[in-house]
């Protein structure tokens, strides 16, 4: 039995070829029933629609609301053993101003999308800041533009690395000192060169650690007038 709509009249995808009981129109791909007997879209007085396929929740909301007239399209499923809907018919002129209505939506959420990326770029920009100034707060022997490539790259958004941990945006010690650790291992000792010599992580890194521990030492003691130097 073909479920009833809501509001509305229900039509039908066949899957056996069926004629209008009518005008004999066919093989029908839409068809309504009426009386027991399947009715073509002209009969049934639903010619004049215009099919918009299921997927866009909003666009058929919208449709279905700028049309007077509308119907719902389903198609029995053999594996279900169900009636789905495939979509619904609308009339034309509503479907144009849906379109309309969406598409004036989708402006408005690229515009929002826009301010929300440079409200995020500010962010990013004084975190980074405030992540350099605290690298040079506790490191003074740290020059100021290793500071600040130390805090660009420890905040990377989307990056995953310390500075954006919950731990970095509270700019916890712990968490700026290990960025710092992190960079004096990749550019000051022969990490990477260990690693890519075949030499296992946690042994490269015990190999340096001695080099990360004196580097960080001797940036923790300088005063911050040798900073720059």
């Amino acid at each position: 039995m073909v479920p009833a709509a809501r509001s509305g009249p229900v039509v039908v995808q066949p899957l056996k070829r069926r004629h209008c009981a009518e005008c004999h129109a066919g093989p029908l791909s839409l068809l309504v029933w009426e009386d027991g007997a399947p009715r073509c879209l002209d009969c049934a007085d639903l010619g004049h629609l215009v099919f918009l396929p299921r997927g866009d929740a909003a666009l058929t909301r919208r449709a279905q609301e700028e049309s007077t007239l509308s119907a719902v399209v389903v198609r029995f499923s053999r594996r279900r053993s169900r009636y789905e809907r495939q979509g619904v018919l609308v009339e034309e002129s509503g479907l144009v101003r849906a379109e309309r209505r969406c598409l004036a939506d989708a402006e408005a959420r690229r515009r929002r999308r826009a301010r929300d990326a440079r409200r995020r770029e500010r962010e990013d920009v004084r975190f980074a800041e405030a992540f350099a100034a605290e690298v040079r707060r506790l490191f003074p022997g740290c020059p100021a533009d290793r500071a600040r490539d130390i805090a660009l790259h420890a905040s990377a958004r989307g990056s995953g690395r310390v500075g954006r941990s919950a731990a970095g945006r509270a700019l916890s010690e712990a968490a700026v000192t290990s960025a710092v650790a992190a960079s004096v291992r990749h550019l000051d000792s022969p990490y990477d060169d260990l690693l890519m010599g075949g030499t296992p992580r946690h042994e490269a890194r015990r190999l340096i650690a001695a080099t990360v521990h004196t580097t960080l030492r001797a940036w923790r003691a300088a005063p911050a007038t040798e900073a720059a130097h």
